[in-house]
């Protein structure tokens, strides 16, 4: 398990430099679903916007986690930028079994395009970013709704095809039996991990992605995002894989070494190219 009390005082460091320059919002009710609240933290720049903005899914492995954990780590780029970002808690498994927490995305992004004026934000510049098991859900996301008005997908290591992972995996993970309630992968379950897979749903039309991946994820094949990316330019869709070479599973990893720090301004250079400056 990746150390949550290290994570969460990294995080308030972070929070720190740039508190003064933006308006932090704290469990804010987005939706509701499976007889509870959904919530999200936000951070909205000062000035005079409107404002691009991220909707940001945290992993752990679909069982864990939450909007202040494992993401953090992109909290300051994104400000200083003069992103507003959306951090969002979601439906976790063993209780909610896929498609709970993709669900939950889906309505994030509605609240934050239908809140827009309110954030100072710009409904036409949203951006879906996450992690490990968000790395994910926006994947998916993102291929499988096209239509949701999300101007860019960024995925940190997400898997992006269930079955050719499964292939790697061993010993398989327990997390992602809880994610779909079975019990082993064959010939009768096999159907649910597919119609989970992202690249499936892979088109022309689908908004650009952004892939971000460790050359030594030991938890998530490095293929994966390869798999996917390649998918989507075979379509004339537009992918960008960045790989941080021999970097491990996990940005709570990455962040003890400095030789790995480039990726947060790779993503964000690729975002302000993608969608504009918030600055």
């Amino acid at each position: 398990m990746r150390p949550i009390t290290s994570i969460l005082t990294i995080s308030l460091l972070f929070l720190l430099p740039f508190a003064a320059h933006a308006r932090m919002l704290k469990n804010v009710v987005y939706g509701h679903a499976g007889g509870m609240e959904l919530t999200l933290d936000a951070s909205i720049p000062d000035g005079a916007g409107p404002f691009p903005a991220a909707v940001l899914v945290h992993g752990g492995g679909w069982v864990a986690g939450d909007k202040q954990q494992y993401i953090t780590y992109i909290f300051e780029p994104l400000s200083r930028a003069g992103f507003a970002w959306f951090s969002i808690n979601y439906r976790l498994a063993p209780q909610y079994k896929f498609p709970a927490p993709a669900d939950d995305v889906l309505q994030a992004i509605r609240y934050v395009r239908e809140n827009a004026s309110k954030y100072n934000i710009d409904a036409k510049r949203i951006a879906l970013i996450g992690e490990s098991a968000g790395g994910h859900l926006v994947s998916y996301v993102g291929a499988r709704y096209p239509g949701t008005g999300v101007a860019a997908v960024v995925s940190l290591y997400g898997i992006h095809d269930f079955i050719t992972a499964a292939m790697e995996w061993k010993p398989f993970p327990h997390e992602v039996l809880d994610l779909f309630g079975i019990k082993q992968v064959n010939a009768e379950t096999a159907p649910l991990l597919i119609k989970a897979s992202p690249v499936i749903y892979v088109s022309k039309n689908l908004p650009p992605f952004l892939l971000i991946h460790g050359s030594k994820d030991e938890d998530v094949p490095y293929d994966q995002s390869v798999e996917m990316c390649d998918r989507m330019k075979q379509v004339g869709a537009r992918c960008e894989l960045i790989t941080v070479p021999g970097a491990p599973h996990g940005m709570d990893h990455w962040e003890p070494h400095p030789e790995w720090h480039w990726y947060k301004k790779a993503m964000v250079d690729w975002l302000e190219k993608t969608m504009g400056s918030g600055r």
